[in-house]
């Protein structure tokens, strides 16, 4: 009896001391419960034994999520405190709903255990979730799965009309309700709520455990029977369900003397921690100048046009989420237009792959093969392509519509543009019955550029065949401006016809490159063909303006003329700027970029006139200018970082 007495004494302090030392490492959260997105959670931890650098707070939502299949993490030395040796530290995370809670668990790893296969998109290793230390209490959304959140706004067919776009967690009955103040919101409109499965996806990572989160479901609404150019007040939901809160717009009115737009393209989205993809940090900056200028705005209307590669989820399908939580600020008071890019699309087995194209059109939309962005996305018009899986058909390909003097149209780089196909007569016979007496300007958007002075030779053949079959279209049209993404820089050429410069851009539209929005992989410009691994410099004649700055462009346009400008995002001003007259002159934002035939005494409005002043104040400045330009260009690498610490120099030969 003594003995057994003693061995389990003996037992009780080998488990006491065992548990103990598994105990140690504690993790807790403040608050338990989040109102919405974008509320923060305070993360605090304590009792990691012998802290090291490569210990992780993973981020998991559903909070029964398996050990590697977190959404996001955090390496503890990203507290303050981490390095004192402690053990204890905390960090503050913003979060975004997903419509379901979350959990945060901390982990050991060493670096005998990094696995050189086990990477992330930018080929960094994922961490190890081998030794599990702490976990915490789930974290909920007071808001539930119920109330309306990632509101964003879009024109519909009918120019008397506005879409409301939303997510909620279930598919209950949601209405819009509006009127011309916030206590007079007596109309009312059902919404009617959709969703896709991960079965839809067409590849990995969207259709696997680890990429796919459920996607909730998408509401739309039309507001209708809306006086034009008045401001109009509204909300989403239901009175069981919840209501959002009151947001507001100017509709569209097509007779305006004014119209203003805001257009970029490959922007992304920021997220509060590191996940398996690289995300877009200067995303927030964009997104912040832009809402700066719709404050400024007053009553007067807008829009946005983001020309493709909108969020990079890549098949990781809470980064929809939380692109659609970043805009809804700008999204939710102003029209938001997009058109496809390959990172929302590109799959293998996608139905137009020419021979020549075999090379370009890849798995760039990371198994999604263009579900989320049709799904999540209302645009006007019906255009659409079958996928030729079991995903729904591929929406919100080619549209256009009209505001105030200019005339919007999208096109789809991804499928068939070529002579006889759908788009292409679609885009022939939109070009063809423009009024030029309501709407002097056309402006024309796609994602992949048909002129580019970056090295982009996987898009070679891409280019020749845009040049082929729709350039024409846009030249025997007098389309005005035509804009492009994908390449991640901002450049203005002159006004352009089969590679050659124009005088007018009747006849010779001016392309721009506006793909510097948050993306921040950089092309090299064209190298010099005796040195390649150095950019031509000066840049090819056809190049007026480019640069490696972040930043959006903004499009201010009457009967008389269209002025878009370039605004930078380290400082949120006007750098560049190009006047197109209603008479077919280009006047170009700098005096040594003004086209031969404009007068280069040429001044612009506004702001521009005292920046371009300053740029070529004096020889000296000039050359050296252009020198730490080539410096600075020659440099600069396409690593996350790099480039939002380059000082840009506002010069026309600069090359960062």
């Amino acid at each position: 009896m003594v003995v057994n007495l003693s061995f389990l004494l003996l037992l009780l302090f080998v488990s006491t001391f065992v548990s103990s030392a598994n105990a140690k490492a504690t993790v807790s959260i403040s608050p338990k419960t989040l109102n919405r997105s974008g509320d923060s959670v305070a993360i605090k931890w304590s009792g990691v034994e012998s802290p090291s650098d490569l210990d992780w707070l993973g981020i998991y939502s559903p909070p029964n999520s398996p050990h590697d299949h977190f959404i996001g993490y955090k390496l503890l030395n990203a507290s303050s405190t981490w390095r004192s040796g402690s053990g204890s530290g905390s960090i503050s995370l913003p979060l975004t709903n997903l419509r379901s809670n979350y959990s945060f668990r901390i982990f050991r790893w060493t670096q005998s255990e990094i696995d050189p296969k086990h990477l992330d998109h930018d080929q960094n290793p994922l961490p190890g979730t081998k030794h599990l230390l702490a976990e915490s209490e789930e974290l909920s959304f007071g808001s539930g799965v119920g109330k309306p959140e990632q509101i964003h706004l879009a024109f519909e067919d009918k120019v008397n009309g506005m879409r409301v776009t939303f997510v909620t967690g279930d598919g209950e009955e949601r209405f819009v309700r509006y009127g011309e103040g916030k206590e007079r919101l007596g109309n009312s409109a059902p919404a009617r709520g959709v969703r896709y499965e991960r079965e839809h996806m067409c590849n990995a990572p969207a259709n696997t455990t680890i990429g796919w989160r459920d996607p909730g479901w998408i509401f739309y609404a039309v507001m209708k029977n809306l006086n034009g150019g008045v401001r109009y007040y509204y909300q989403v939901g239901s009175d069981s369900k919840g209501w959002s809160e009151i947001h507001s717009f100017i509709a569209r009115d097509v007779y305006a003397e004014e119209t203003i737009a805001f257009l970029f393209g490959d922007m992304g989205c920021a997220t509060p921690y590191t996940t398996f993809i690289r995300t877009q940090d200067e995303s927030i900056s964009t997104l912040k100048w832009i809402l700066r200028d719709i404050e400024a705005l007053g009553d007067k209307p807008a829009l946005v046009s983001h020309i493709g590669d909108i969020s990079y989820a890549r098949g990781y399908s809470w980064v929809w989420d939380e692109f659609f939580a970043q805009i809804e600020p700008v999204a939710s008071r102003v029209p938001y237009h997009v058109c496809i890019g390959n990172h929302e699309y590109d799959f293998p087995a996608q139905p137009w792959k020419p021979d020549w194209a075999a090379w370009t059109y890849g798995n760039d939309g990371g198994g999604e093969c263009g579900v989320p962005y049709s799904m999540r996305f209302n645009m006007p018009g019906n255009s659409s392509e079958p996928t030729e899986t079991k995903a729904p058909p591929t929406r919100n390909l080619y549209y256009s519509y009209d505001v105030g003097s200019v005339h919007f149209v999208y096109i789809s780089t991804e499928t068939n543009f070529l002579r006889g196909g759908r788009q292409y007569e679609f885009v022939k016979r939109d070009l063809e019955s423009v009024d030029r007496e309501n709407t002097p300007f056309v402006v024309v958007q796609g994602h992949r550029p048909m002129y580019t002075t970056s090295n982009e030779v996987r898009d070679a053949m891409i280019r020749q065949k845009m040049v082929e079959h729709l350039e024409p279209l846009l030249v025997e049209n007098d389309v005005t401006l035509a804009l492009w993404g994908h390449v991640h820089r901002y450049e203005r050429f002159c006004p352009m016809r089969n590679n050659t410069c124009g005088k007018l851009w009747r006849g010779s539209p001016v392309h721009l490159v506006i793909g510097m929005a948050g993306q921040d992989w950089q092309p090299i410009w064209q190298p010099r063909p005796n040195h390649p691994g150095l950019p031509i410099f000066p840049q090819p004649e056809q190049s007026m303006y480019r640069t490696g700055e972040f930043g959006y462009t903004r499009l201010v346009a009457n009967k008389e003329k269209l002025t878009v400008s370039f605004v930078g995002n380290h400082d949120g001003e006007v750098h560049d700027t190009v006047e197109m007259l209603v008479s077919g002159e280009v006047i170009s934002g700098s005096k040594e970029d003004t086209v031969n035939t404009v007068a280069a005494s040429a001044t612009l409005v506004g702001k521009a006139e005292s920046n371009v002043s300053w740029y070529v104040k004096g020889a000296g400045l000039m050359v050296m200018g252009v020198l730490l330009g080539f410096i600075i260009g020659f440099f600069t690498k396409g690593k996350k970082g790099s480039s939002s610490g380059t000082r840009w120099i506002p010069v026309k030969n600069e090359e960062t």
